[in-house]
C-alpha cells in the first residue's frame, strides 16, 4: 500500500516529503502518476501532531479534527473510512483511529489577540493607535507560514475598468489610480494606491460590479518570479502543522488560525459602497502591517467569482500588457432570504 501527498492536501508534505519519490497510482485516493510513499514513513510527523490532542470520551475522531483544524484528508475520495485506514497504517495502530479526542488545552498559550475587539476599536474608536493588544512579533512570524511561492499562483493577472467613452482605455491608464484620486480599497487606505488584480478575465470583470450591456477594458499584467506573497485564501490549508517542532507549537498555531482566517474573510466579504471607508479599516490596518514586514502583496478569495485576487502593494511590480474589450452579456444575482 502506498499513499500520495494528495491524500492529505498539506503543502509541506507535498514539497518536502513526497518530492523525488517513485510514482504510480495511489492506493487510497486512486490518483495516477503521483509520488508515493509507504504510510509508515510518515509516522514521526503524525505522532507529533497527535500529541497536540488528548483522549476524551466526549470528543471526536482524529480524522475529524485533522480535517477541520488543518484541512487534511479533504480529497474527494478520502472519506472517513479511507482516512482512518490510512492513519491507522501510518501509526501502525488500528485502535487509535477509532478513539475520540479533543485538542490540548490552549489556556496556557497566550492568545495572539482578539480580532473582534481590534476590529471594533479601529472602526469606531481609535483609528491609528488602538489600545487592544496584539502580539505583532508573533503575527509577523505567522505571516511566513502563510508565504507562498509565486509559482503557486498565476504569473499573468487581469485588471478591468468600465469603458465610459467611445474609445478603449489605453494600457497606460489601466494601472492603479493616482495617489490623489485613490479611494479606500479592501487593502489600501485612501491616497495609497495598490494594484488589484484578478486571476482570470472573468474574475477581474466581476470585481468591478458591471451592469449588463456595459463594456469593460481588461488589461493583462505580468508579475515577477520573486514576489513575496501572503496567502489569505484559507490559512489552515496554507499553514502546515508538520513544519512545527513540537506539540506546544502546534497548539499555539491552532489557537492563532482563527485570527488569520478572519483577516482573509475581511478581504473577501462584500462591502456596501456607502460603508466601505469604515468597514475596510481593519483589513487596511493589517495589510499595512503585512507590507511593513517586507511582503509585496496578499492573495485572497474573490467574493463574486471562483477566481482569486491579488492586492499588490507596489503597483510598479507588475508589467502591463495587452488590453482587450469585453462586453458584459449577463449579470447573475443570488438572493438570500
Amino acid at each position: 500500500m502506498r499513499c500520495c501527498a494528495g491524500c492529505f492536501g498539506d503543502q509541506w508534505l507535498r514539497k518536502e516529503i513526497f518530492r523525488s519519490v517513485e510514482t504510480g497510482a495511489c492506493s487510497y485516493c486512486a490518483t495516477n502518476n503521483v509520488g508515493l510513499l509507504p504510510p509508515e514513513q510518515l509516522a514521526v510527523h503524525f505522532e507529533r501532531l497527535i500529541n497536540a490532542y488528548r483522549p476524551d470520551p466526549a470528543g471526536r475522531l482524529l480524522v475529524h479534527w485533522f480535517r477541520d483544524d488543518w484541512g487534511l484528508f479533504e480529497h474527494e475520495r478520502m472519506d472517513d473510512p479511507r482516512a482512518k485506514d490510512l492513519l491507522a497504517e501510518i501509526l501502525d495502530d488500528g485502535d487509535i483511529v477509532r478513539q475520540t479526542f479533543r485538542p490540548a488545552a490552549a489556556g496556557a498559550v497566550d492568545a495572539l489577540g482578539d480580532w473582534q475587539k481590534l476590529r471594533d476599536e479601529l472602526m469606531y474608536q481609535n483609528r491609528f493607535f488602538p489600545e487592544v493588544k496584539i502580539d505583532f512579533d508573533r503575527l509577523g512570524d505567522l505571516l511566513f507560514h502563510l508565504k507562498i511561492s509565486p509559482d503557486e499562483v498565476p504569473s499573468v493577472w487581469y485588471r478591468a475598468r468600465i469603458q465610459v467613452r467611445d474609445t478603449p482605455i489605453g494600457a497606460a491608464d489601466m494601472g492603479a489610480p493616482p495617489r490623489r484620486t485613490a479611494s479606500h480599497g479592501r487593502a489600501n487606505p485612501a491616497g495609497i494606491p495598490y494594484l488589484y488584480l484578478g486571476s482570470t478575465l472573468a474574475t477581474a470583470v466581476s470585481e468591478i460590479r458591471p451592469h449588463t450591456g456595459e463594456v469593460a477594458c481588461v488589461a493583462e499584467f505580468t508579475t515577477p518570479s520573486d514576489l513575496k506573497i501572503v496567502d489569505l485564501r484559507r490559512p489552515k490549508k496554507t499553514v502546515s502543522p508538520f513544519l512545527l517542532s513540537d506539540a506546544t507549537e502546534i497548539v499555539r498555531m491552532r489557537s492563532d488560525l482563527p485570527f488569520l482566517e478572519r483577516l482573509g474573510e475581511e478581504l473577501t466579504r462584500p462591502v456596501l459602497p456607502q460603508a466601505a471607508a469604515i468597514d475596510y479599516t481593519p483589513s487596511q490596518y493589517l495589510c499595512e502591517f503585512i507590507k511593513k514586514r517586507g511582503f509585496d502583496g496578499v492573495v485572497y478569495r474573490s467574493s463574486v467569482s471562483d477566481g482569486i485576487n491579488l492586492a499588490l502593494f507596489n503597483p510598479s511590480r507588475a508589467q502591463v500588457g495587452n488590453v482587450i474589450q469585453a462586453r458584459v452579456t449577463r449579470v447573475s444575482v443570488d438572493v438570500a432570504l
